[in-house]
């Protein structure tokens, strides 16, 4: 249940994050959620791999706005 829940607030986060238009606020919320995924992938709930294609999708994402 609590990995189902942890899972579940990352990628609530990861759609907020993506649908911001400011790059000041995606600059403030980047690191939270950079955060969230590390930890999901350090307790095995997504792959270390699949954690590093999302931080750098969400990178990049902030650095085109």
């Amino acid at each position: 249940m609590r990995n189902r829940f942890q899972h579940k607030t990352a990628r609530n986060a990861i759609r907020k994050l993506r649908s911001l238009t400011s790059k000041k606020e995606a600059n403030k919320q980047f690191p939270d959620v950079v955060s969230l995924v590390d930890k999901l992938a350090k307790k095995n709930i997504i792959h270390a791999n699949k954690a590093a294609n999302i931080k750098s999708k969400l990178a990049k994402f902030v650095a085109s706005l």
